[in-house]
């Protein structure tokens, strides 16, 4: 199994290599790592700067007003929201690590297939099977004979089904984590558990699941951000929360006060979140032996593995087979050619937005992770954790924070070259490609970074003296050793990028320029005006990009498996 290398930051660069950065005078390289770190948080800096602002009662009117809505849904959303993934991704997940039963192979990697879907595109999945004119009600009714009124059944768009749609899409974050945790744990502890004469519920209840819980944080963190981000999903289901309110404040109430103060609002829900996060993690630490021997799985037969194979088969059928199944229908049946000029237009705006992202967050990735390569010092750190921020705040959050600093720099150049020309030059930046392609990569920015660094870790650093040795400079080593070796985990960054831009809805409809529309866009649009039929085509090529990373994470847990065997076989 490839593992990554854990480098040890804080005890400094060797001797040999502190040498040789200060003989290429490369020195400057952590400053403006920083420097790229601190415009990329800018937008996050000055949201929370902007509840200061004077507001001239706006504060207080939504106090009086929405606010109350805005907190208490929110606060329900992500409480349900985290017990739902919790359960769900911590069960199946040690039912495939730690158990035998019929399916265990397919549901390795099916369990994450809910993650190609955006919880806006389930959503709509969902309207159109379990509302009013809907299969499931209209089937109910012509088998019943009742009519409208005559019978109750759960209304879809409301807290609670945006509650599911959310568990359905984003319980594969804590799956993920929790069976690698549960995968690396030391063999000891369950040997141990089972020569005390427990059962496999009470090894997993008492033993593995206390080993797990920083996984288990992470994961939660990871499906509370994205619940907390989400606009499309809770405007097509009508509930009010803090996204849909910044939305509303923004482009229907033209308040831009009013969307900066309600999203710092949101920012410090997400530090809450954070903070309870990094808590819990800091709690959660156990010594792990180094003991990884094979340990046959529980045997599951009768009743109990037909029962593990059914809660297996249940996040998989809700969460990808069925709604892939409405969409598929509903395009076959009223939807739109994909191959229309329109379409083409939509798709082309989409790709370009998406590689623009994508290598624009890559080279910043490359340049944060080297820095922090050949200069392990205090500035790299700092700019690397401020770079990662921007994937914990909210794609609404960063459109506000940008829109407003731009917005203000739009309006002096236009006021100077009226003042000074008599010319008017309109909004330059505000509303353009660059702000929007700007929000992507502060958004996105941690997981270039992420997925950069992990490759960096694999390298060892006696390539790096081999090349200085030679000759080579700085950043002839990074362009002539590291880029090539680097080439297949840069590409998986720039994937990773890529599609989560496609998916990205708050951001691109507050940020877009005028009449410069998107798939997801043109989803939303569709959706809110209640033409689900013809919503099902771009969601479909949504969902198929984000296949893409979910094949790429099959294949990694696959190859994970086989090298866990391989490791095994060799140690015994």
């Amino acid at each position: 199994m490839k593992t990554a290398i854990s480098i040890d930051r804080t005890k400094g660069p060797p001797a040999g290599r502190a040498a040789a950065t200060g003989r290429a005078g490369i020195n400057w390289l952590s400053p403006l790592a920083l420097a790229v770190a601190v415009v990329l948080i800018a937008p996050i800096g000055w949201v929370a700067l902007s509840i200061f602002a004077d507001d001239q009662g706006t504060l207080g009117h939504l106090a009086e007003t929405v606010l109350p809505r805005y907190v208490g849904n929110t606060l329900v959303l992500i409480v349900g929201v985290g017990v739902g993934v919790l359960i769900i991704g911590t069960s199946t997940a040690w039912l495939v690590a730690m158990c035998e039963f019929p399916g265990r192979r397919f549901f390795e990697w099916a369990l994450i297939l809910p993650l190609a879907f955006p919880a806006y595109i389930i959503a709509y999945a969902y309207t159109d099977l379990l509302s009013h004119p809907g299969l499931v009600q209209s089937t109910l009714r012509d088998l019943t004979g009742w009519g409208p009124r005559d019978y109750w059944f759960p209304n879809i768009r409301s807290l609670g089904g945006a509650m599911a749609m959310f568990i359905f899409v984003l319980y594969p974050y804590v799956y993920l984590l929790a069976r690698t945790a549960f995968l690396e744990q030391s063999t000891c502890y369950a040997e141990v558990s089972r020569t005390l004469g427990r059962t496999s519920f009470q090894s997993f209840r008492q033993v593995s699941l206390p080993l797990a819980r920083p996984a288990l944080a992470g994961g939660v963190f990871l499906a509370l951000m994205e619940t907390l981000a989400d606009f499309g999903t809770v405007a097509h289901f009508g509930v009010e929360t803090f996204t849909t309110g910044i939305y509303r404040a923004w482009l229907s109430m033209d308040d831009l006060v009013a969307a900066g103060q309600l999203s710092a609002m949101l920012l410090a829900v997400v530090l809450i979140v954070l903070v309870v996060e990094r808590a819990e993690r800091r709690r959660a630490r156990f010594h792990q032996s180094q003991r990884m021997s094979d340990l046959s799985p529980y045997r599951l037969s009768g009743s109990r593995a037909w029962l593990a194979a059914l809660a297996c088969l249940a996040p998989v059928l809700f969460g990808f087979i069925i709604p892939v199944a409405i969409l598929l229908n509903l395009s076959y049946v009223d939807g739109h050619d994909l191959f229309t000029r329109r379409y083409a237009v939509l798709t082309l705006n989409s790709l370009t937005l998406g590689v623009l992202a994508a290598l624009v967050a890559v080279a910043l990735a490359v340049l944060l992770a080297y820095a922090a390569r050949i200069d392990p010092g205090p500035l790299s750190r700092i700019a690397g954790r401020l770079a990662n921020l921007g994937y914990a705040v909210p794609g609404s959050v960063i459109a506000v924070g940008i829109m407003m600093p731009m917005g203000a720099f739009d309006n002096a150049v236009d006021a100077f070259m009226q003042a000074t020309f008599g010319i008017s030059t309109g909004l330059l930046i505000t509303g353009s490609v660059a702000a929007l392609v700007f929000a992507y990569v502060v958004r996105f920015m941690a997981v270039a970074l992420t997925t950069v660094e992990a490759g960096l870790t694999t390298i060892p650093e006696s390539m790096d003296a081999a090349a200085r040795s030679l000759g080579a400079t700085q950043f002839g080593t990074l362009r002539r050793v590291h880029m090539p070796l680097l080439s297949g985990g840069l590409l998986t960054a720039a994937l990773l990028v890529f599609v989560d831009v496609m998916k990205e809805l708050p951001a691109t409809l507050i940020l877009r320029p005028f009449n410069f529309d998107t798939l997801a866009v043109q989803a939303y649009r569709l959706a809110s005006d209640e033409r689900l039929a013809q919503a099902s085509t771009p969601s479909l090529v949504l969902v198929a990009a984000g296949l893409i990373p979910v094949i790429i994470l099959s294949r990694r847990i696959m190859t994970t498996r086989a090298g866990r065997r391989t490791a095994n076989a060799g140690s015994g």
